[in-house]
């Protein structure tokens, strides 16, 4: 005689609960993972093609890879562009270490660097790894600030510029790192924080999708420019639009002059404007 088992529907019900539970939370993992990887790009945008140089605008420059890997492999590129012989003792003493914004690349700097050394400063700008002809990686804070350490290195050891005389300056997020790195670099001449993006971080945490998922565990960056303000102690020159203008300028302890640009159309810069600007303030250094 034959037996048969039959299950009940509580059994069939747990079961089914426990693997749609699974299921869920096997789904939920996937999109932190994914979340993880990809949310860099709700903050940083990249391109690798390099359409313009200084020589685009009549400037000489020498095209540097530095920063080796344990293979020797140098991971960053830049341009170094000299002050013109002729250029004022007083202004040509200084180099200006440029870190660009979270969009585009080197290439697209060439009017600002070009508007930095008709003042008669020497001009060093690179791109960070994941920018440019950079080795490619994922950008983040972190590595931001690594990649500009590495280049007041290259600077200070390979071409024997005294830090003393090296001025940090960055345009948007690269604004953001500028300030943070000179906060922790007081040997520096000063720093020029040029449109700086208040509140960063924004970009990531207030997606849509960063609502589903610990965002706060997944993602490193901070980006917090008023902790950075109030730390810095090197002279600052704070450079903004007035209709954007943030608190952070306030925090600042040291030296410190803030110029607004009133011109809302224009994303750049006159070169005359930001020239005169530019130059009283490193003449007062």
């Amino acid at each position: 005689m034959s037996h048969h088992q039959t299950i009940s529907g509580k059994w069939i019900a747990r079961a089914l609960a426990l693997l749609i539970a699974v299921a869920a939370l096997l789904t939920w993992a996937l999109l932190c993972l994914v979340f993880w990887q990809g949310s860099w790009q709700l903050l940083y945008h990249p391109t690798s093609s390099v359409t313009r140089t200084p020589a685009s605008v009549g400037l000489q420059f020498d095209s540097v890879s530095f920063s080796p890997d344990s293979a020797g492999i140098a991971q960053l590129h830049g341009w170094l562009i000299d002050a013109e012989n002729n250029a004022p003792v007083n202004r040509s003493k200084w180099t200006v270490l440029y870190i660009h914004g979270a969009t585009g690349n080197l290439g697209d700097t060439v009017d600002a660097l070009e508007s930095m050394h008709s003042t008669g400063v020497n001009v060093f700008a690179y791109d960070p790894r994941g920018y440019g002809e950079s080795r490619f990686e994922r950008p983040s804070e972190k590595k931001a600030l690594e990649d500009v350490d590495a280049a007041l290195k290259y600077l200070t050891n390979t071409r024997h510029v005294a830090a003393s005389s090296i001025i940090v300056m960055g345009n948007g997020l690269g604004a953001d790192i500028a300030l943070e790195f000179a906060a922790n670099h007081k040997e520096l001449a000063g720093v020029v924080v040029d449109e700086p993006q208040h509140n960063a971080t924004d970009a990531i945490f207030n997606d849509k999708r960063a609502k589903l998922v610990p965002a706060h565990w997944l993602v490193s960056d901070r980006y917090e420019l008023a902790d950075a303000a109030r730390k810095v102690r090197v002279p600052v020159l704070w450079l903004e639009r007035e209709d954007v203008k943030g608190a952070e300028f306030e925090a600042v302890q040291t030296t410190k002059m803030r110029v607004f640009r009133t011109n809302k159309d224009e994303l750049l810069w006159k070169k005359d404007e930001f020239g005169q600007v530019f130059a009283r303030w490193v003449d007062n250094l």
